[in-house]
């Protein structure tokens, strides 16, 4: 693994950064990871410190001059978070305090940490797999319970025992294909087992929920993008004033008010939901109008759910404006302005589309909408397990199942062992990727960058 390069490179230093602060009169923590740990741990106690034991101490400077009080607490590495000896220091929360003791941490030794670099040893120290690292950084950054309970599922392992999982049924048929290409000259053809084929599918549906999980772990920890499509005057701008609860958007009846993408972000129930207005689909000799055009369906393309606006009049002509649609995107169709023929708000699930009739006027039904927004965000209790998820898992993922059905096919049709071997290696290569087993430098580089100094 590169990984094991990285790690090597620091190996030996030992690492310094303020972990959390929570301000004056509260409490801060000052982190220490290495093989100096312990040294420093006695030169500030005045003695040896028991391990996982908290100690009373005077921090004081190089001069000997009294710095705060607290608590020391030394963790040996065969018991530490990073896997190496770890130290930690809680102050009073005094952002001066705090950065003194952490001088005199650089002072004895200790570098200053760079972000994320906590959790990186931890990882290339085996404590953590690469998808329960990033689960800390989405712990802290979680804006909502939902998310929350997710991240902490990751950083318990759930989501990469199911990996872990899927990695031995594609090992396991990996074996058995080999075999049988490493012994042609047996008498039976194992490469044309029905339990082999059957093997493969159970799979290719395995990692298929894992797919749709993480896809909804991903929700969760971003929050749901949402595009509003539908013709001019379809009422898109007073269905985002509505769910916004404000005249973000201004609304008229002259069409094609809307030239230019709208955004506004909402959180229902904590969960963080994007919502972009588009400007009204239809044929145009305005400039600027067909560049706002243009820009809606380009905002398609990197969006999880499509909301398109429509009235039972115009149902059937404005299905064309999900053309430009991936098949894989969640559709909703508002059926709007039931006010005006005195309609009554209903949902219905037809094929792969949800239809709500409703009032973004009025407001009658919107409560349907609500309730559809936060089921696609993962806010589900049919996915009360959901774990946390990040769009480089989604496509790993995404890969994984291309290999595994080129796999399917060079067995199935191709009656090619080798081939689907050489696919079955590429499946495995793309789920390690998301625990770490597989990594790169540059991989790991970008992960460990966004987390905060001292995690």
């Amino acid at each position: 693994m590169a990984g094991e390069q990285r790690g090597s490179m620091s190996q030996g230093e030992t690492i310094a950064a303020i972990a959390t602060a929570s301000g004056a009169g509260g409490i801060g923590i000052v982190r220490v990871s290495g093989a100096r740990a312990h040294a420093m741990a006695r030169t500030l106690l005045a003695r040896a410190p028991r391990a996982r034991h908290a100690h009373f101490c005077a921090f004081r400077d190089a001069a000997g001059d009294l710095l705060d009080q607290g608590l020391l607490i030394y963790f040996p590495a065969s018991g530490s978070f990073t896997g190496e000896d770890v130290l930690e220091l809680q102050a009073h929360g005094s952002p001066v305090m705090l950065h003194c003791l952490l001088k005199r941490m650089l002072e004895l030794g200790a570098r200053q940490a760079r972000a994320g670099e906590f959790a990186e040893r931890a990882f290339l120290n085996g404590r953590i797999d690469l998808a329960q690292a990033e689960a800390i950084a989405d712990l802290i950054a979680s804006g909502s319970e939902a998310a929350a309970r997710a991240a902490v599922r990751s950083l318990e392992g759930e989501f990469s025992r199911c990996i872990d999982h899927l990695v031995e049924s594609v090992t396991r048929l990996r074996m058995w294909i080999e075999a049988a290409i490493d012994f042609p000259e047996e008498e039976i053809n194992f490469l044309a087992t029905p339990s082999l084929v059957a093997d493969l599918d159970a799979a290719r549906a395995e990692l298929d929920a894992l797919l749709a999980a993480s896809r909804r772990g991903v929700r969760l920890t971003k929050g749901l993008h949402v595009v509003i499509l539908g013709r001019p005057n379809a009422g898109k701008s007073s269905l985002l004033n509505a769910l916004a609860a404000s005249d973000r958007a201004i609304v008229t009846e002259q069409p094609g008010t809307t030239r230019d993408l709208l955004r506004e972000t909402i959180r229902l129930d904590g969960i963080e939901i994007t919502l972009v207005d588009t400007a009204g689909l239809r044929e145009s000799s305005d400039l600027i109008e067909r560049e706002g055009m243009r820009r809606a369906r380009a905002e398609l393309s990197h969006a999880d759910l499509v909301v398109l606006v429509t009235s039972d009049e115009h149902f059937v002509e404005d299905l064309a404006l999900l053309a430009d649609a991936p098949a894989t995107l969640m559709r909703v169709i508002v059926h709007n302005k039931i006010d005006l023929c005195a309609g009554e708000a209903r949902r219905e699930q037809r094929d792969t589309a949800t239809h709500l009739w409703l009032s973004a006027r009025s407001g009658q039904g919107l409560d349907l909408l609500v309730s559809e927004l936060q089921h696609a965000a993962g806010r589900d209790p049919e996915h009360a397990g959901a774990f946390s998820a990040r769009s480089r898992h989604v496509h790993a993922l995404e890969h994984a199942v291309a290999h595994l059905d080129a796999a399917h096919h060079a067995l199935t049709a191709l009656h090619a062992g080798e081939l689907a071997a050489e696919e079955l290696r590429q499946t495995q290569t793309r789920l390690g990727e998301i625990t770490g087993s597989f990594s790169s430098d540059d991989l790991l580089g970008r992960i460990f960058a966004d987390f905060c100094i001292g995690k």
